[in-house]
């Protein structure tokens, strides 16, 4: 059983940063790719980003490329989501999650955390 808090969103101007951190429970940590999703006010929840269990590759949605970086660190069993030139279509809850598969995916996540509002003004 994995366990994950986010941490680290907030309200920020449209062009702010933030950047997102997910804690994880257990000890299997670099065994799992993680992921980021996100809901937007009525809308289903999307893939963001996942990153492999080394953290040498990464995958990202073509509506956060180029503008959000996915990264981990596997010995403070953290995952992080740094994003840049935030829009307020990125307004949404966003959630951490775990797979258990080998290979990077954007679906398949056997483990999520509560959520962190994410709020962006125009």
């Amino acid at each position: 059983q994995v366990q994950l808090v986010e941490s680290g969103g907030g309200l920020v101007q449209d062009g702010g940063s933030l950047r997102l951190s997910c804690a994880a429970s257990g000890r299997t940590f670099d065994r799992n790719v993680m992921g980021w999703f996100r809901r937007a006010p009525g809308k289903e929840r999307e893939f963001v980003a996942a990153i492999s269990r080394s953290g040498g590759s990464t995958h990202y949605a073509d509506s956060v490329k180029g503008r959000f970086t996915i990264s981990r660190d596997n010995a403070k069993n953290t995952v992080y989501l740094r994003m840049n030139s935030l829009k307020p279509e990125d307004t949404a809850v966003y959630y951490c999650a775990a797979s258990r598969l080998v290979e990077l995916t954007t679906s398949g996540y056997d483990y999520w955390g509560q959520g962190t509002q994410v709020t962006v003004s125009s």
